[in-house]
């Protein structure tokens, strides 16, 4: 008797439970898009310290990178191409202050790293 009662419950819960679809529509102001925009385009601009690690060719700096990656987790990190060589840089840091700090702890795991200035700023 306890199972048929069991099986119609079972039967009836499965019924109860299905998927609904539906569906979002958002409406936004399509000055975000161009607020965005603008945002990335001046924070690509801006000026910051960064800290050098090391250069060489283009499979030296990809290693160094991935090791950078690894012992920095979570810092800005990338490969640029100055001629003749690749540079890993790290960090995009706003003050002085802040990047002094970092490049001690940098240091510690590349001795041979470099503070980098600003390229158009007197700080």
């Amino acid at each position: 008797m306890k199972t048929p009662l069991f099986i119609a419950f079972l039967i009836g819960s499965l019924f109860q439970i299905s998927a609904q679809e539906g569906s979002i529509t958002i409406d936004q102001d399509p000055r975000i898009d161009e607020l965005v925009t603008l945002y990335a385009s001046v924070n690509s601009k801006a000026d910051f310290y960064q800290i050098q690690v090391g250069f060489g060719s283009y499979q030296k700096a990809q290693n160094l990178k991935t090791k950078v990656d690894i012992d920095f987790p979570g810092w800005y990190s990338k490969i640029e191409f100055e001629s003749p060589t690749y540079r890993v840089r790290l960090g995009k840091f706003k003050t002085k202050l802040e990047a002094e700090r970092k490049y001690i702890e940098v240091r510690k795991k590349y001795p041979d790293a470099m503070l980098l200035k600003p390229e158009n700023s007197s700080r």
